[in-house]
């Protein structure tokens, strides 16, 4: 059994966190490495670099979003690839990050992300502004923070996250059926939850 330890994010210590997915590089066992008030959510692997997948990026946030919707957990989420070599090194990264952490959860606490696109056809005109307007005006209601993407193609209308309230989510739903409707000239794209990934500051090196 390996001592290196993959970690997927950091969540409050509530004890026992039953998390029923495959992890990184086929891991079957999801587990917590607590230090004080935090819990570092971990699985074992041999790589201390594991391959960016498509496999190993899905199972990440599978993780991640299992511990946020089916563990109902609020969690700061690593980037892909954070390896430690054992638990002493993970331990204190929670140590000496205790405060910045701690503020971090306390700010997203009971949130996850959601990710909302508009995709013109080709070659159709669009009033750019128009729309991030009426739409920006409808999710801001229902949500408690957002962050503007990249528009990386000439015909993505709106790129947006957006920090949701686990008991606003089925508001959040009605707002984008809402917005479908109004836009039915423009493709929508919803996807989360996500950890909030795009609402948390934090630099972190594996050890």
């Amino acid at each position: 059994m390996s001592d290196k330890l993959y970690a997927y994010g950091v969540t409050e210590d509530g004890g026992d966190l039953a998390v029923d997915e495959t992890g990184v590089d086929g891991a079957d066992d999801i587990y917590t490495v607590s230090h004080g008030p935090l819990a570092a959510i971990v699985s074992d692997i041999e790589e201390l670099d594991p391959e960016r997948s498509d496999e190993n990026v899905r199972a990440h946030d599978d993780v991640l979003r299992a511990v946020l919707v089916d563990a109902e957990r609020t969690v700061v989420p690593m980037q892909f690839g954070m390896v430690f070599e054992g638990k002493r090194p993970l331990k204190n990264i929670l140590r000496t990050g205790r405060p910045t952490f701690s503020r971090s959860l306390n700010d997203i606490e009971g949130t996850y992300e959601l990710g909302v696109k508009l995709v013109a056809d080709e070659g159709a005109r669009v009033d750019r502004a128009a729309v991030e307007a009426d739409v920006d005006d409808r999710l801001s209601e229902v949500s408690v923070g957002t962050v503007e993407n990249d528009l990386f193609s000439d015909r993505l209308v709106f790129n947006r996250s957006y920090l949701v309230k686990r008991d606003e989510r089925e508001a959040f739903d009605e707002a984008i059926d809402d917005i479908e409707a109004a836009h039915s000239d423009l493709t929508l794209q919803y996807t989360g939850p996500w950890a909030p990934y795009n609402f948390v500051d934090i630099a972190i090196e594996a050890q």
